[in-house]
């Protein structure tokens, strides 16, 4: 049976994986105000950040002796770029933030260019001001035109760059206020976090979709996207900075505001699926604890006869074991993941690309062979690479295959920070699980449903259709905040048309 196919995002899915088959990271911020080697903790957070963004990264560090800020800014990984001594002692200060980026705007793989990677810096009447941010903004484009209309110079392609020129054309006084005005202007998902002399600011959207934790080390003051970051230097859990809330945090204390009117929250539940790392607490719930429970609830929905559960490494491993206590059937590794591919193979000569999952996967034979084999990943997206492991599995001589999946189908691209395909490129746009499974090629194939999903992530009802509690357009195609550019067909800094999307479910 195939779905009404209406197109989708107009992006590039890129190639920071091998084979463009899984959605892309948004990007991780990390602060500390008040400590002394801020610039090291910061590289420590988000090197317990890179997961969410492999291409870029940079610090900006304010330094209350030379009363000036200091920023680098610097492509690839945090291990390669600011580990050294040398990196550090560039970056004096007690106040630094940081960034690590994978492209949702701006140009991305290849393309990407130390313009583009965060934080941005901008001097204003009141003083400096670095911002970094995680998400997307939805009506970037839109205000890009009206900033360029007016005079605004663009330096990069980010739409964060949208942020600090609305801040610039603000007649507020204080960057705090200018900010508050700034934000109220734009749409989409945003978790912020900013530094100026005196002050560390963190916002998050109103509708709270994408993660942002406060945490305290000593006297110092930390804000993060993940909790796994504030692990790595010690620091202490306080609590999540609420949806629409402002905190800003001085040398007298942690300040909260409300500078939004009042929205229901509606977090990223792909966060619990798939992007947080596994050891995190986000948005109040244990990550790994909730991708057991996906399995489990996998396994009730979704039961198959079957020798052994095998997880694909590494994202499908918690569901994997959830699925395997909950079923019965034993759980093991029969598909080992090398670790060491490195940077050599991010951008592949055709040849190897065609190897495609085997330099990263590889099956345990003695494991698999004449075995009815359950594979448990996360998602499913293009259906490429479940199609090779797939093949791979029956290569070792594995009896039957069967396919589970923590997700419900993804049949709908992300406009609020996550960069997926077009949506005639996602298989479940164009066919049932039926259409897909023969597609993939595998025995069964079997999806959590969405009111399940919803029972793992700890709402006990399912999914309420009249108030989502999280944001799942990704699987539902309900997008809560209308994604203007795209709908326009507008997608890139120059405002150039392309083929725009039919949403139609109306936004909640």
């Amino acid at each position: 049976m195939t779905r009404d196919a209406r197109e989708g995002a107009p992006w590039d899915s890129g190639t920071g994986n091998l084979d463009g088959e899984a959605p892309r990271e948004e990007c991780g911020v990390f602060g500390v105000f008040g400590a002394a080697d801020a610039s090291a903790l910061v590289a420590l957070g988000l090197h317990a950040l890179q997961h969410r963004g492999q291409e870029a990264g940079g610090i900006v560090v304010y330094d209350e002796a030379r009363s000036e800020f200091h920023a680098e800014r610097r492509l690839g990984l945090v291990r390669d770029n600011f580990t050294s001594k040398e990196a550090i002692e560039a970056l004096p200060g007690d106040k630094a933030i940081g960034h690590v980026r994978y492209s949702t705007a701006g140009g991305k793989g290849t393309q990407t260019a130390l313009r583009n990677v965060q934080p941005l810096f901008a001097e204003f009447e009141p003083g400096g001001c670095a911002v970094a941010h995680n998400g997307n903004l939805t009506n970037a484009v839109h205000l890009r035109r009206y900033l360029t209309q007016r005079g605004s110079i663009f330096q990069s392609d980010s739409d964060t760059e949208c942020i600090i020129h609305l801040m610039a054309r603000s007649i507020q006084g204080p960057i705090r206020e200018r900010m508050e005005d700034a934000l109220r202007a734009v749409e989409g998902s945003f978790s912020v976090v900013a530094l100026t002399r005196g002050m560390m600011i963190g916002v998050r959207d109103p509708l709270g979709m994408r993660p942002l934790v406060i945490g305290r080390r000593g006297e110092a003051w930390v804000l993060a996207s993940e909790t796994c970051a504030l692990d790595i230097i010690g620091a202490e859990y306080l609590r999540d900075v609420e949806p629409g809330e402002m905190v800003t945090i001085t040398e007298e204390g942690l300040r909260s505001s409300r500078p939004f009117p009042p929205a229901a929250r509606r977090f990223c539940i792909f966060e619990y699926v798939y992007f947080a790392r596994p050891d995190s607490f986000v948005d109040g719930r244990g990550v790994y604890e909730t991708r057991r429970r996906i399995g489990e609830e996998l396994a009730r929905e979704q039961p198959v006869d079957a020798d052994i559960v095998c997880p694909v490494p590494d994202s499908g491993v918690p569901a994997a074991i959830g699925y395997a206590r909950e079923s019965g059937i034993p759980f093991d590794y029969g598909i080992i993941r090398n670790h060491y591919i490195g940077r050599t193979f991010i951008e592949p000569s055709e040849q190897i690309r065609h190897m495609g999952v085997r330099l990263k996967l590889n099956v345990n034979r003695a494991l698999v062979e004449g075995k009815r084999v359950i594979l448990v990943d996360d998602s499913v997206v293009r259906g490429t690479t479940s199609l090779k492991i797939m093949q791979m599995v029956r290569d070792a001589g594995a009896r039957e295959v069967h396919f589970r999946i923590a997700s419900p189908p993804t049949s709908w691209p992300c406009y609020y920070g996550v960069d997926t395909p077009e949506r005639d490129k996602l298989l479940a746009a164009h066919h049932d699980v039926e259409g897909m499974r023969r597609f993939i090629g595998v025995d069964s194939l079997g999806f959590i449903s969405l009111d399940g999903l919803y029972r793992a992530c700890g709402e006990a009802e399912g999914r309420r259709a009249a108030a989502p509690q999280f944001c799942d357009a990704c699987f539902s195609g309900d997008y809560p905040i209308r994604p203007r550019d795209a709908e326009a067909g507008l997608t890139g800094p120059g405002c150039a048309p392309k083929r725009p999307i039919l949403v139609t479910r109306k936004a909640s």
